[in-house]
């Protein structure tokens, strides 16, 4: 009846938001496509529910030249970024079509965030518990922390949530991530600098 009442509600809340964000969608894929060229979403294989491989999708904020299997800015310095990426990011608003992602039903609003299919052979057999769940939109790492965290504290955060998941815990994971996104809290690592992109750091 839980996962029943979360892909219900799952459906329902991305539906409506998609419908209401329709015009952001718009002027963001515009702004992108003025800004230079390539696609305005970035599609990448990601690890689902069980380990099974899906399309993941967000509004592209690097160059076209940024290795996709690179780490992921942890500076807005970061010159891989593009001038529009940059602001999307702080806003977490390239996260915005993964909607799509929540309707098809490979992801949900709350849970991991969904992470390279590569990266499953370098977790123990604690940490590989994050994928007995849908991956999400948001989780508890984000709002605990988020950029501020080693890989090791949020696949903790990661099975911490798979352990205590409940409608409830959903909510206040997501009032949260609202506050934090308008907050623009914790978006990069505060020690990384353009400096270390620079010598090929690549560092997750």
């Amino acid at each position: 009846m839980k996962k029943i009442a979360k892909r219900f509600t799952d459906l329902i809340t991305s539906l409506i938001v998609m419908v209401f964000l329709l015009p952001v969608f718009a002027v963001i894929i515009i702004a992108i496509k003025v800004s230079g060229k390539g696609p305005a979403v970035f599609k990448q294989q990601r690890a689902g529910k069980d380990g099974r491989p899906f399309m993941f999708y967000k509004f592209r904020t690097m160059k076209l030249e940024a290795d996709p299997f690179g780490p992921s800015p942890k500076s807005g310095d970061d010159p891989r970024l593009t001038k529009i990426g940059k602001f999307l990011r702080e806003y977490s608003l390239d996260e915005l079509p993964q909607l799509f992602n929540i309707l098809k039903g490979d992801m949900s609003i709350v849970g991991p965030r969904p992470l390279y299919v590569s990266q499953m052979a370098e977790w123990d057999e604690r940490q590989k518990k994050r994928l007995l769940v849908k991956p999400g939109l948001t989780g508890l790492a984000q709002i605990s922390g988020r950029g501020q965290l080693t890989r090791e504290e949020k696949l903790e955060l990661d099975v911490k949530y798979v352990e205590t998941a409940s409608l409830w815990l959903d909510c206040k994971i997501i009032l949260a991530t609202i506050a934090q996104v308008f907050g623009r809290k914790s978006i990069y690592e505060k020690r990384y600098s353009q400096t270390e992109y620079t010598r090929g750091e690549r560092k997750k």
